[in-house]
C-alpha cells in the first residue's frame, strides 16, 4: 500500500526517536539494564523538550474544574491511521499504558472512530489504572448502535445520546464517562434538549462532565445557561487558528477549557510533510487544499519557523507546536494522537520546553504573518462545522 513520501529527517528528532524507540521497546524485552541506558541515552539528547525519552508528564492542567495532564493521547487513528494502513493492536494498547506511565492522564476517543474500535482499544487498555485517568467520548454522528455502520448526517435526539452512552460505557470497559462531547451539532435538536438528556446521564453517575465540538457561538452560551460546559474541543494549532477569532475569548470568559485537536496539523507540524508529499489514497489530507501542490510549497513556511525554534530551544518542532498552543492559555490542553511509541513520547516532552512573555509574543507574531494558504478541510466536512442549534419551542 502506497505510503506518504517524506522529506529526509531532521537530525535532532532522528535522535529523539532513536533514544525513545530503544525507552519504549524496553519493557517488551524485559532488560532492565537495557531500560535505564535507552532513557539516559533519550535524556541525553538536547537539554530542552527533545529529551523527552526518559522523562514523565507532572504538569497538570484545568479544564473548568476537572483536572488532567497538561497533554493528552487521541486514540481516533489507532484502528486505522491517516495512510489507511491498520496499526498492531498490541503496540496501540502498549502506547496507551506507556503513556499512563509517563504521567499522561487524559485519553481522547469517540463513538465515530472506528467507528466503534477505538473506544474498544481504550477500554482494554486501561483496565488496570482506569480510576487513575480521564477518558472521554463522543456522540452524535449517525452510527448504528450495534453495528458501528457509519451513516450520513448526525442524531442527537435525547433518546439516541442516552442509549449511544450505553454503547460506550460496555466498549470502554466502565461505568462512567468523564466528560462526553457532543461531536457535532444536530441542526434539528435544540441544545437544551440535549443539554437535559447528559443532565439525566449525570444524575445517573454514567457522565461527570460535558462538552462540545466545532459547535456556533450562540450554542455554546445556550448549551453552558443549560448546564454548564467543562470544554470545548475543536481545531487548533499553528495550521489553523480559527478558534482565535472568538471562540477563546467566549471560553475564557464563560471558564470553559480548551481541547485543540490535530494540535500537530495532522502531522504537517512535525516537519514530516515537505513539497513533494503526495498522499495516499483514502488519507483524508490528499483532499485537504492546504496540503495541495499549488499551496503546500507556502505553507512550508510554518515548518521553517518551527525548525528554527526547535534549534533554539533544543527541541523538536513537534515540541515547540505543542509547547506555543499551551502557551497560549493555561486552559488549553491539547491531545496529540499517534500510533507510533516515539512521537507519543516526543509528544509529552512538549511540556518541559519553556517560553519568557517576550519569546511568547515573538513567536505569535511570526506565525501571524504567515497567512495559511487554503482549507483546514473538504467543504462537505467544514459544513458541520460552526452551526447552531435550533431555538427551543
Amino acid at each position: 500500500m502506497p505510503e506518504i513520501e517524506t522529506h529526509k529527517t531532521d537530525p535532532n528528532r532522528r535522535k529523539f526517536l532513536i533514544a525513545a524507540a530503544g525507552v519504549a521497546a524496553a519493557p517488551m524485552v524485559g532488560g532492565a539494564s537495557f531500560s535505564a541506558n535507552a532513557q539516559q541515552g533519550a535524556q541525553g539528547v538536547g537539554n530542552g523538550g527533545q529529551g523527552s525519552g526518559g522523562t514523565t508528564l507532572k504538569e497538570r492542567r484545568k479544564l473548568g474544574s476537572l483536572e488532567v495532564s497538561s497533554v493528552g493521547l487521541g486514540v481516533q487513528n489507532m484502528h486505522r491511521t491517516y495512510q489507511t494502513t491498520i496499526p498492531s493492536r498490541p503496540k496501540m494498547l502498549n502506547i496507551i499504558r506507556t503513556a499512563f506511565d509517563r504521567g499522561v492522564t487524559f485519553f481522547d476517543c469517540a463513538e465515530a472512530y472506528g467507528p466503534h474500535e477505538c473506544e474498544r482499544i481504550l477500554g482494554e487498555a486501561i483496565t488496570s489504572f482506569r480510576d487513575k485517568v480521564v477518558i472521554t467520548s463522543k456522540f452524535g454522528w449517525d452510527v448504528d448502535l450495534e453495528t458501528g455502520e457509519r451513516r450520513p448526517g448526525l442524531v442527537s435526539r435525547p433518546e439516541r445520546i442516552k442509549a449511544a452512552v450505553e454503547g460506550m460505557l460496555r466498549r470502554l470497559r466502565t461505568d462512567r464517562i468523564d466528560l462526553l462531547y457532543q461531536h457535532r451539532v444536530d441542526p434539528q435538536v435544540p441544545i437544551e434538549d440535549v443539554a437535559g438528556a447528559v443532565k439525566d446521564l449525570m444524575a445517573q453517575g454514567k457522565v461527570l462532565h460535558w462538552g462540545l465540538s466545532e459547535m456556533g457561538l450562540k450554542t455554546l452560551r445556550r448549551a453552558h445557561a443549560a448546564l454548564p460546559v467543562t470544554a470545548v474541543q475543536s481545531e487548533y494549532s499553528m495550521l489553523w487558528r480559527g478558534p482565535e477569532e472568538a471562540v477563546l475569548s467566549l471560553c475564557q470568559e464563560l471558564g470553559i477549557g480548551f481541547v485543540p485537536w490535530s494540535p500537530l496539523g495532522v502531522g504537517f507540524l512535525t516537519g514530516a510533510i515537505d513539497a513533494r508529499t503526495r498522499f495516499a489514497q483514502g488519507d483524508i489530507r490528499g483532499i485537504e487544499s492546504r496540503f495541495s501542490p499549488e499551496n503546500l510549497p507556502h505553507n512550508l513556511a510554518l515548518v521553517a519557523l518551527l525548525r528554527s525554534w526547535a534549534e533554539r530551544k533544543q527541541a523538536t518542532p513537534a515540541q515547540i507546536a505543542l509547547a506555543w498552543l499551551m502557551a497560549q492559555k493555561p486552559w488549553i490542553v491539547p491531545i496529540p494522537g499517534t500510533t507510533q511509541m516515539p512521537h507519543m513520547l516526543e509528544n509529552i516532552g512538549a511540556s518541559a520546553v519553556q517560553f519568557t512573555g517576550s519569546e511568547v509574543a515573538e513567536l505569535n507574531r511570526a506565525v501571524a504573518a504567515i497567512q495559511v494558504r487554503g482549507a483546514r478541510l473538504p467543504d462537505a466536512v467544514l459544513v458541520f462545522s460552526g452551526v447552531e442549534a435550533p431555538p427551543k419551542t
